[in-house]
């Protein structure tokens, strides 16, 4: 069951990012590094985080424009 339940966790992150990225996208911005860090899938039972990464000065103010 827990195998199950890991497996979905990481699933919906995987959908989380793909909506993240789509929803970037619409606004204009791409962070390259976008991604489930691959350290917190390494667990035995995964507990996925989002790794947002590096991205330029440039893009760092477009999203927070995008956030106001």
């Amino acid at each position: 069951m827990e195998a199950r339940h890991s497996a979905l966790c990481v699933e919906g992150a995987e959908e989380t990012v793909k909506e993240l990225r789509a929803a970037l996208a619409e606004a204009g911005i791409t962070l390259p590094s976008l991604g489930l860090d691959p350290v917190s899938l390494a667990r035995e039972a995964p507990c996925p985080l989002v790794e947002l990464g590096r991205c330029s000065v440039e893009t760092a103010r477009r999203l927070a424009a995008a956030l106001r």
